[in-house]
Formats: structure tokens, C-alpha cells, sequence
């Protein structure tokens, strides 16, 4: 296999075509694209997406935003993290490294994430080194969110 490439998405409206058909496999609860619609500004360069093509198609994408230690509540001590969102790869291109690929391009930060899986998910994640972070009911709000830490850093006792 090729050399993996993840891209900034540019905010713009090919991009949005792209992100419909996304929303034609049905994960609607995953689709970017209101955040998209929200967001539109041509080829805005500060994009939040990240995405992989194969050739001019769109095959996987993901939100990437990082959240400065300000509001740091997961980790010790408290410092920027990243928010890793709406991962999501097309069905024919599952079980080919991509979402692993989107997954080590945030990493290479070298910045804690945070993550909501998708049911079902759980397994893909724990491949990736997250784990559960440990349950705060006025924090996580009724998610169940998974986490990374990078070497050095600790989950933050509550």
C-alpha cells in the first residue's frame, strides 16, 4: 500500500460535496456536514477536518480541535488536549489503515485526546492505546469518553 496522506480539509464547497456522501451511509449522527454549513468560509486554512483521499475521493475524515488547558478536566497536570471527533471511513475502505492513519496524525502532536466513541467502536479504539477515562457524571454529561495520553502525562483523579 501507498504512503497514507492525512489533509486539512479546506472549508470550502467541493469539500462539502464530498461530505455528502458520507452522510449517504447512513451515519448521520457522524456527519460533519452541519458543522461544515456552519462553518463555510472559502478555503478557510484554520478547518478543524482532516481528511485522507484516495485519488479525488474522499475515503476517511475526522474533527480534530484542541482545547487549551484552561479548560483541561482529564488530564494531570492540566494542559492543551486535543478533541478527536467524527472519525469516520467509508465502508469499502474499512479494515485498511485509515482510520489508523487519521488516528497516528493526532497523536503526532504528541498532545493528550479525548474522544466520544461511536457504539461499537470500543475495540478500534483500545487498538489505538485509548482507554476509559474514569466516569465524572457533571464533567462527562452522560458520554463515555476514551482517552490517550502521551508518555508523561496521567489521568486526572476526580
Amino acid at each position: 500500500m501507498n504512503q497514507i496522506k492525512v489533509e486539512k480539509l479546506l472549508i470550502n464547497y467541493k469539500t462539502l460535496e464530498k461530505f455528502k456522501r458520507f452522510k449517504e451511509y447512513g451515519n448521520q449522527e457522524l456527519s460533519m456536514l452541519e458543522d461544515l454549513q456552519n462553518n463555510i468560509v472559502e478555503n478557510d486554512s484554520e478547518s478543524p477536518f482532516y481528511g485522507i483521499y484516495l485519488g479525488n475521493n474522499l475515503i476517511a475524515r475526522m474533527s480534530l480541535y484542541k482545547v487549551t488547558s484552561k479548560y483541561d478536566a482529564y488530564f494531570e497536570p492540566p494542559q492543551d488536549y486535543l478533541e478527536l471527533w467524527k472519525l469516520e471511513v467509508l465502508p469499502d475502505y474499512r479494515g485498511q489503515e485509515y482510520g489508523k492513519a487519521l488516528v497516528d496524525f493526532a497523536k503526532s502532536y504528541q498532545l493528550p485526546i479525548k474522544t466520544n466513541p461511536r457504539i461499537n467502536s470500543h475495540g478500534f479504539w483500545e487498538k489505538m492505546g485509548f482507554q476509559k477515562a474514569r466516569y465524572d457524571m457533571e464533567r462527562d454529561l452522560g458520554e463515555n469518553p476514551l482517552i490517550w495520553m502521551p508518555e508523561g502525562v496521567k489521568e486526572k483523579e476526580n
